[in-house]
């Protein structure tokens, strides 16, 4: 139950903050435009909370359904206008006006998102280097003949320097090539060059573990099973384990490696454990129970124990990305670009069959990852949170009558032809496009449902 709450209040900030920043740009613009705001919503339905600030007397309120929000402006079409601010409303404002009302909350979205990886960059972030396993027999890896110990140079050309960097470039890849260009160095400085087929992700998508499929695997060094941290509070605390304890084995199981209490600790949660450890020269027998916690859809066991760091490697194995104030705002903005320009080409892709529907992820795989990076640290949340205000934008600006980009289109219409869209028109375009929104929403919780049943 814990873990769920924590998953969903790591949901709620993300969506709070989105929906906020989103409605605050058609609000401020709309101020700037000189336009009357009636109401500021965060979500829809009965107001649960509300009050009334500004010159305007605006209306502050939090709703019932929390996926979304909106700014209500004065406006004709909707009520009966007193003559005498009649200039203060929407549908009076000339189209160029109303087109930057329209366009400010996808665009505050955007900015969000820049300001977001402008200061993650600046600051910077551990990362782990693209130091590869030994890649599972019969997967793609493995065919292209990867070896324990590369590290990845370049990916289709491009330098990489982190995990995180090779997994976009491949997903870059993957959305236009049947295979990538692998560069990489082994451990005697021996540059090669692999050509990696991702037949293996090209259908069903990246969710789950798409490296895995693919046979590319994280390098981790054989490490001792000796404790180093126990979390105060958690299940290895409550047994009695101590910093320095030697895992000699768990239930009837030899241990030999820290792996090897990784692996049985995740396979049995809820489960009596009896380890047998070494402190202080002497044997002691502990029981432990581990805790039942929830991992990308797969329930799990966790101690709240942690290896003890011999050190010896780690600066083979990290990196810290950082950069300056300049550089990190131009990185923001590419960054941002790449991402916005990438969640188009996929939707186009989708809509055309070239790319599969699993892709499309609804409300419950948001909350899933919205935990699993708040539980990585701070800068990997608000990475997380700067991915999904780009994919929010990118998705209002659609040409879907309902979605800023529906009115958007509405008014360039308006322009070439020098008259308003009919009523009509209008209305039939509405139909249409809660019609295809339904349909989104259903594919995403469709593919929600599926990746809970199938973990």
């Amino acid at each position: 139950m814990t873990n769920f709450l924590f998953y969903l209040a790591a949901f709620a900030v993300v969506i709070g903050v989105l929906v906020v920043v989103h409605e605050y740009g058609h609000y401020a613009v709309a101020r700037m435009c000189g336009v009357k705001v009636l109401r500021f919503s965060v979500g829809f339905g009965r107001a649960l909370w509300m009050r009334r600030f500004g010159p305007d007397g605006t209306e502050w309120a939090i709703g019932l359904f929390p996926l979304g929000g909106y700014v209500k402006m004065l406006d004709e079409r909707e009520a009966p206008v007193d003559p005498a601010e009649r200039h203060r409303a929407f549908n009076c404002q000339p189209v160029g006006r109303r087109m930057a009302i329209v366009a400010a909350g996808p665009s505050a979205n955007f900015l969000l998102a820049i300001l977001i990886y402008w200061a993650v960059f600046w600051h910077g972030t551990e990362e782990l280097r693209p130091v590869l396993g030994t890649p599972p027999a019969a997967t793609a890896a493995a065919t292209a003949g990867f070896e324990l110990g590369e590290r990845v140079l370049k990916v289709a050309g491009r330098p990489v320097q982190t995990w995180d960097d090779v997994r976009w470039q491949l997903l870059q890849q993957a959305s236009n090539e049947n295979d990538a260009l692998l560069e990489v160095v082994n451990e005697r400085q021996e540059i090669a060059v692999r050509r990696l087929d991702l037949g293996a992700i090209r259908d069903s998508g990246w969710e789950g573990d798409a490296f895995q499929r693919l046979g590319l695997t994280y390098y981790r060094p054989v490490l001792p099973p000796v404790i180093g941290r126990v979390v105060a509070g958690g299940a290895g605390e409550r047994a009695g384990l101590q910093a320095g304890d030697v895992v000699l084995e768990i239930g009837d199981e030899k241990i030999a490696t820290w792996s090897d209490v990784v692996r049985i600790v995740r396979e049995a949660p809820g489960k009596s454990l009896e380890l047998v450890l070494l402190r202080e020269g002497r044997e002691v027998v502990a029981t432990a129970v581990p805790e039942l916690v929830e991992e990308r859809g797969r329930r799990i066991g966790r101690l709240g124990i942690s290896v003890e760091e011999t050190g010896s490697r780690r600066e083979d194995l990290t990196v810290v990305v950082s950069y300056g104030p300049v550089e990190s705002l131009g990185r923001a903005l590419r960054e941002t670009w790449e991402k916005s320009v990438f969640s188009l080409v996929m939707l186009g892709k989708m809509a055309t069959g070239e790319v599969s529907w699993r892709n499309l992820s609804g409300p419950v795989t948001i909350a899933d990852y919205a935990g699993q990076s708040a539980r990585l640290g701070i800068e990997y949340y608000l990475k997380f949170m700067a991915l999904v205000s780009i994919s929010l934008g990118v998705l209002n600006l659609l040409p879907i009558p309902i979605l800023d980009g529906g009115h958007l289109m509405y008014y360039v219409v308006e322009i070439i032809k020098r008259g308003p869209v009919s009523e009509r028109s209008m209305e039939i375009g509405q139909q249409i496009g809660l019609a295809l929104l339904l349909m989104l929403m259903a594919f995403a919780f469709y593919n929600d449902i599926n990746r809970l049943i199938s973990g």
